[in-house]
């Protein structure tokens, strides 16, 4: 299967995807910083700047089309602007692109307070396009990392399909995964986390890193979405 992905940061989406078999094919991304990240681990991508300059004039048909679009105006820290926000309002592109592509699968990811402020819409919006949708809270700490990270993730199909997928309703099953404790779901459990970079113990400030911390704390987390991307080749 292949993927497009949008908003692609420093390639979390792409990470996880590629490790469950899934070759990214383009990626959108404004950030420079990120482009070379980007550039560094999928040489093999087109890559664009712009998603407001993208579509279907410039990007290939793909299976699957994926994204974290911004959050700043959605997070209960940011302005409160929601969808109707100058950043979080690049949803519109993202479904613009969506209804262009008309991929097998969309993927989205946000911060959790999207339940709160806008989901509606978005469904609404893949609803028009004749698009089902199932979505879920995902926690980091449930693949084994060291923080909660709390994320809504949106899994979008044709309502045409025949069989429903089903894809990130198993995110509900067992009580270790209501409990909130870690839950290794089919992903290899690490050795340990000692190799992991103490990154607020730098002791003479972060000028050269600030770049790459904002690029960490937009990421999405690989391991989810190597499960994600596991299900959705079991689907096909």
């Amino acid at each position: 299967m292949t993927c497009g992905s949008l908003f692609a940061g420093i390639g979390g989406f792409d990470l996880g995807f590629q490790r469950a078999g899934i070759r990214t094919i383009w990626q959108v991304e404004i950030d420079e910083y990120c482009r070379r990240v980007l550039a560094r681990h999928f040489p093999d991508a087109e890559r664009f700047g712009d998603i407001r300059e993208c579509g279907a004039q410039n990007l290939k048909p793909v299976d699957i089309i994926c994204g974290g679009f911004p959050c700043q105006d959605i997070s209960l820290a940011g302005s409160g602007d929601g969808l109707d926000g100058e950043r979080s309002g690049l949803w519109r592109e993202m479904f613009r692109i969506t209804s262009e592509l008309r991929p097998k699968y969309l993927v989205v990811e946000n911060v959790a307070a999207l339940l709160v402020r806008g989901v509606d819409r978005v469904l609404g919006d893949l609803a028009e396009i004749g698009y089902d949708a199932e979505w879920q809270i995902v926690r980091a700490d449930w693949f084994g990392l060291a923080h909660p990270r709390r994320r809504l993730f949106i899994v979008a199909h044709p309502s045409c399909e025949s069989v429903e997928k089903q894809i990130l309703v198993q995110f509900q099953r067992g009580p270790s995964l209501q409990s909130g404790r870690v839950h290794w779901v089919g992903i290899p459990k690490p050795s340990g986390r000692d190799d992991q970079p103490e990154l607020a113990g730098v002791a003479h400030g972060v000028p050269d890193w600030v770049d790459r911390f904002k690029s960490l704390g937009n990421a999405v987390v690989p391991q989810i979405a190597e499960w994600i991307g596991r299900r959705l080749m079991e689907a096909e």
